[in-house]
């Protein structure tokens, strides 16, 4: 009864950190002091300095050590240096709604985005929570693999759990803040995922609770720095950029605009070249 009362009780906070988080972008006055005193007044005190600063380009921990779903001490950068970019799911596993969207919205993306967990990229979900189990992670593990449609990659996706140390060098790294509320014993946290180059810096956040395949699929393109994907879509990548207020990828008018240059003359130099094997075959003749 009382682990009931706990969910339900926690459900509101969490709900309240979602929707907070994502209108806050777009609520935004022009005046910045006005901003601070807004969200001063209105902003519940544990979602106050919840959020996410972005470090586009910082290192994650490589010597920082966790432990794995099934009880073996590793470290994250077990996962880097493999020449695959890497989803880094932070979350943890006891959390009563949040957790659960953001990484079943991240298990739909991968499965949907074209590229294949394991051969094109790497995940790695870390719990924030220091008092959580490698038997938990492990039943997490199970479940997200199975939606991801890779039951058995484990190593390709892997749920780890660790010390307050390690696990604070690794939000920090990225910019991730969080806070435990004590009395509804809950986390309050952003929503989002991240995707960190091969060598572990990161590339791209993404946010939300959805995310777009199409958005997933150019962040890790990116992130790979062309060795992920097609050759389709790294010229993809010329038309879309990422818009950071808009958090998503979108069409860029100077990219379509070069690459129909680049369509234009590839036709001219095609139609150019049968022209000239048409004369050599009549003068042959």
């Amino acid at each position: 009864m009382t682990a009931l009362l706990l969910r339900r009780a926690a459900r509101p906070l969490t709900a309240a950190l979602l929707v907070s988080l994502m209108l806050a972008g777009p609520a935004r006055a022009a005046d910045p002091a006005d901003d601070a005193d807004d969200a001063s007044s209105t902003t519940p005190d544990i979602l106050r300095g919840v959020d996410i600063d972005e470090k586009l380009g910082a290192a994650v921990p490589a010597d920082a050590r966790f432990v794995d779903a099934d009880g073996r001490p590793v470290r994250l950068g077990d996962w880097l240096g493999r020449g695959k970019p890497v989803v880094l799911v932070l979350a943890y596993y006891n959390c009563p709604m949040l957790c659960g969207l953001v990484l079943g919205g991240a298990a739909r993306s991968m499965r949907q985005s074209g590229l294949e967990l394991g051969k094109d990229f790497l995940a790695v979900t870390v719990s924030f929570d220091p008092r959580e189990t490698p038997s938990l992670a492990l039943d997490r593990q199970a479940g997200y693999l199975q939606a991801v449609g890779k039951p058995d990659a484990k190593r390709s996706w892997a749920f780890l759990t660790g010390q307050e140390p390690d696990i604070q060098a690794l939000t920090r790294s990225v910019g991730f803040h969080y806070r435990y509320d004590p009395k509804t014993k809950q986390f309050a946290h952003a929503a989002a995922i991240l995707v960190l180059t091969p060598e572990g810096r990161v590339s791209r956040y993404l946010y939300g609770i959805e995310f777009p395949p199409k958005d997933l699929r150019l962040a890790l393109v990116e992130a790979g720095g062309g060795r992920v994907g097609t050759t389709f879509d790294r010229v993809l990548l010329t038309c879309y950029r990422y818009d950071a207020a808009g958090r998503q990828y979108k069409p860029y008018v100077f990219g379509f605009i070069r690459a129909g240059g680049l369509l234009v003359f590839f036709a001219l130099a095609g139609a150019l070249a049968m022209f000239w094997r048409r004369e050599v075959k009549e003068k042959t003749a």
